[in-house]
């Protein structure tokens, strides 16, 4: 089992940033990836950025050349920087992590953490 605690959140001005945190404990030795995910108000959950096993990064277009996903491998937790923030990124960001498991095929599971509130407003 892995437990995902996310902070960070809060109030920004367009064109501020936020640093989000995530911290993982638990099974944290099986995560394989990290990611952060986004929800807005009468809107799907939907992909901000991912951090591959290889460390390599990947973002939405919305959010590309703006945020940068990072992790801390000794502390067990993921980051992502909000930079030039748009009243558009207001959601509950949502940090997520996932194992992978290998028997007679591969599966995939995945673990959520409870959110926190970015709101971006003047």
């Amino acid at each position: 089992q892995v437990q995902l605690v996310e902070s960070g959140g809060g109030l920004v001005q367009p064109g501020g940033s936020l640093r989000l945190s995530c911290a993982a404990s638990g099974s944290t030795s099986s995560i394989n990836g990290m990611a952060w995910y986004r929800q807005a108000p009468g809107k799907q959950r939907e992909p901000v950025a991912a951090i591959t096993i290889d460390g390599s990064a990947n973002y939405a277009d919305s959010v590309k050349a703006r945020f940068a996903i990072s992790r801390d491998n000794a502390k067990n937790t993921l980051f992502l920087q909000m930079n030039s923030l748009k009243p558009e990124d207001t959601a509950v960001y949502y940090c997520n992590a996932f194992t992978v498991v290998v028997t007679s095929t591969v599966k995939r599971l995945d673990y959520w953490g409870q959110g926190t509130q970015v709101t971006v407003s003047s």
